[in-house]
């Protein structure tokens, strides 16, 4: 059996990404139902709410699910206590140091995977005992890692300098970039867009729209000063690029981010003044579509393409 099915007891090595603002319980049920690893993402969350997604989650799935908490949150010791409380087997942590929280969870008897995009980080997260990395790519939405290395180089070079299983992530949304990922060495695949665009998705349907109607070259590496994000391109995201241009400092971009500007964008559908974070394959997407499909698609492309492959005849 593959390592990640095994290790998550799930059908496909298909993961759906904790995406802010787009990953609620209807996503990770979805997802879970269909044979992957749903996930519920906690970054947009206020406590109270990520325990209604997780007993909501429950009730639509028998199947297991995970919560993706990214580490830099003020509130993360609530967020974590309601995790455990609620039973949630499965963890994946993000944006931070992966040792600070990793041996309290897996003590709780969870499984607990770690989002990385550079080698540093890969071994850190390896030496503070994570079952399992998440290695993302810069084509990838959302945050992202500052060396903007892309898929296909970082995930020979994690393989090399780890020994547990790795789930490569960016710029990943159909068969045959799932079975480009497995001929690099990867274990699994996270997958975010894509499923961002799915009817059970929780961002707003303009949003949706926006994505599904991407061209190549409408997705932009920003706010490196901060914290680099992949987003589409509006009126916020030029804004940032002409503030970046003239030299603005952190204190300024911050000042230009504001609050909740995610949300803005993602949640309430604000196409030109929100934040609007999606990955470089979004110019691949163009439906709006059950996750269920989403997944279905993915796993017999890859299954057609894996067959292809061995039937190709490379003798001169």
């Amino acid at each position: 059996m593959n390592s990640i099915c095994k290790l998550f007891n799930i059908k496909y090595p298909i993961i759906q990404a904790g995406m802010v603002w787009c990953s609620g319980w209807k996503l990770a049920a979805a997802v879970s139902n269909a044979g992957g690893l749903g996930i519920i993402g906690a970054g947009s969350m206020y406590p109270e709410v990520l325990r209604t997604h997780i007993q909501k989650c429950k009730l639509a799935t028998d199947k297991p699910f995970a919560v993706n908490i990214p580490l830099l949150y003020p509130n993360i010791q609530e967020i974590i206590d309601i995790t455990i409380k609620e039973e949630v087997k499965i963890v994946f942590t993000s944006a931070g140091n992966p040792t600070t929280w990793t041996s309290f969870l897996k003590e709780k008897g969870i499984t607990v995977v770690h989002v990385i995009a550079n080698i540093k980080f890969a071994k850190k997260a390896q030496e503070a005992g994570v079952d399992a990395i998440v290695a993302e790519g810069f084509e990838a939405g959302g945050h992202n890692g500052r060396e903007e290395t892309t898929t296909m180089c970082l995930i020979p070079m994690i393989i090399e300098v780890v020994q547990i299983p790795v789930i490569a992530a960016g710029g990943i949304a159909s068969g045959k970039s799932m079975l480009a990922a497995f001929a690099l060495g990867a274990d699994a695949v996270q997958i975010g867009s894509a499923f961002a665009v799915a009817e059970e998705s929780s961002a707003h349907p303009a949003f949706k729209n926006k994505i599904i109607s991407a061209v190549e070259g409408d997705t932009r590496l920003a706010m490196k000063k901060l914290v680099p994000v992949r987003l589409l391109k509006n009126e916020f995201a030029d804004a940032v690029a002409q503030a970046e241009a003239e030299g603005a400092d952190r204190t300024q971009l911050m000042a230009l981010l504001g609050k909740a500007r995610a949300k803005q964008g993602m949640f309430d559908g604000d196409l030109e003044n929100g934040e609007l974070e999606i990955g470089q394959v979004s110019a691949m997407l163009n439906e709006i579509k059950p996750a269920s499909q989403i997944l279905d698609e993915i796993w017999r492309d890859f299954i057609d393409q894996k067959k292809y492959l061995t039937h190709l005849n490379f003798s001169s």
